[in-house]
């Protein structure tokens, strides 16, 4: 698969915590863990589940960092 985006880290799925419609994967990529939100449909069309390798593909217009 090609994709135009850039910001693209592999990692491995260490959780899915299924809601009504919407899951949350939880990603370990190198180290840092990343969640992710996606349909419930999409856990499922995808076959995700412990273990799986994964790509996660970050498109945002903006990144915004704050500090106290």
């Amino acid at each position: 698969m090609k994709l135009s985006a850039r910001n693209q880290l592999s990692g491995k799925v260490t959780s899915v915590r299924k809601g009504e419609a919407i899951a949350n994967v939880v990603l370990d990529v190198a180290g840092q863990r990343l969640v992710a939100s996606i349909t419930v449909e999409a856990v499922d069309e995808l076959g995700l589940s412990e273990g799986s390798e994964v790509t996660a593909v970050i498109k945002a217009s903006d990144v915004i960092l704050a500090t106290e």
